[in-house]
């Protein structure tokens, strides 16, 4: 009798280690799916003019970015049950793809509002900037991860940066605002990992600012960016300008509560390509600096939840994973609403799940679901 109890004790304890060792973070998953169904209905909203206009089809936009969401959700929940370690073998690859797609869309890109950022591949139009930031979470926090023991060292920082460079200066070339995203996710990884702050500094900072000034001298219309920031937007209305001044006119008037969901008047032709990048000033618009705050909100919750999954990470290499995620969609959003709301000077930069973008919507749930990952090992070295 004494034994059969002792075997139910331990029957009920395998049950339930096993079921903590297959629970995924639901408040996680929760608050991506939220944003992501908010996003396919702004995006709905903000492109019926344009896909009228070019589609004749008023939910041309729509129904791409959700079968991009729903593909985007699968590919999450696989990926959330595979080891994140698994990836780490295909880091090497997973570089070199990125460089051959990077070097391979300047030469034969897609050439879209005067910047070639786009590959044709069959049916599907994949933008090698977004599948860089993925290999450049999983290739740096590897690095880092193996050259642990040596990170105190200067000549290792400059290995890393080395790789990291690469990938940043071609996507540069064709859109800084992507290359300061990818050079900050490297730049945060380092942070974590290496143990001296000043020496990473001091091997961060003259590169960085050598970068920039190349990058404002060598591309005139930045610095022309830069200066209708400085002078303000009304210098330029008709022009530099107009995309900046449309975007505050449709903040502005959204007030407190917005005019109604659908009810924006800058999408119809007054604000370019409305879903796109600028899709923030619609959602001030249409619903208010309430709808706003909810959506930064989630954007807040979003972060702290991954915050939580990489103070109880596993191992080093979890932990990087989870900060390289996590700094992204933190600079990919304050970059965003700051051009939308003439905080930084005019730049490319799409919100994250919320503007429209297939390929960037799957790269950015693929590492969702990494985080996922990181998150479930956790609980199987707790409960272990």
């Amino acid at each position: 009798m004494l034994y059969s109890v002792e075997d139910n004790v331990q029957h009920k304890q395998k049950k339930r280690r096993k079921t903590q060792q297959n629970q995924t973070d639901i408040s996680l998953i929760f608050i991506v799916i939220f944003l992501i169904v908010f996003g396919v209905i702004m995006i709905y909203s903000s492109s019926i003019y344009k896909s009228l206009e070019d589609y004749n089809n008023s939910t041309y936009f729509f129904k791409r970015q959700l079968v991009w969401g729903a593909l985007g959700i699968v590919v999450m929940l696989i990926v959330s049950k595979i080891d994140y370690h698994f990836f780490n073998k295909f880091a090497g690859l997973l570089y070199i793809i990125c460089i051959g797609t990077l070097i391979l869309v300047l030469f034969v890109g897609r050439n879209i509002n005067g910047a070639k950022r786009w590959l044709d591949i069959g049916p599907l139009r994949l933008q090698p900037s977004e599948l860089t930031k993925l290999a450049i979470v999983i290739v740096v926090a590897y690095l880092c991860t193996r050259l642990i023991e040596h990170l105190d060292k200067i000549r290792m920082i400059l290995l890393i940066l080395a790789v990291m460079c690469l990938p940043t200066a071609l996507i540069g070339i064709e859109n800084m605002s992507t290359a300061i995203v990818v050079a900050c996710i490297s730049i945060a990884i380092l942070f974590a990992a290496v143990p001296k702050l000043s020496k990473l500094l001091l091997v961060i900072i003259p590169p960085a600012a050598i970068g920039a000034i190349l990058g404002v001298v060598l591309f005139s219309y930045r610095s022309a960016r830069i200066k209708i920031w400085l002078e303000g937007p009304w210098t330029d209305p008709l022009d530099k300008g107009y995309q900046t001044i449309q975007s505050l006119y449709a903040i502005g008037s959204g007030g407190l509560f917005g005019i109604g969901l659908g009810q924006s008047m800058q999408k119809n032709g007054f604000i370019p390509e409305a879903h796109n990048d600028i899709i923030f000033s619609i959602v001030c618009e249409e619903l208010g600096l309430f709808g706003a705050l909810i959506l930064i909100l989630l954007f807040v919750l979003l972060i702290w939840r991954c915050m939580v999954i990489a103070s109880k990470a596993a191992d080093l290499n979890g932990l990087l994973i989870v900060i390289g995620v996590m700094s992204q969609i933190a600079i990919q959003v304050i970059i965003n609403i700051a051009v939308v709301t003439n905080s930084i000077p005019a730049t490319g930069m799409p919100l994250p799940f919320i503007s429209y973008g297939g390929s960037s919507l799957l790269f950015l749930l693929t590492e969702i679901g990494l985080v996922l990952s990181v998150g479930r090992a956790s609980k199987i070295k707790k409960t272990g």
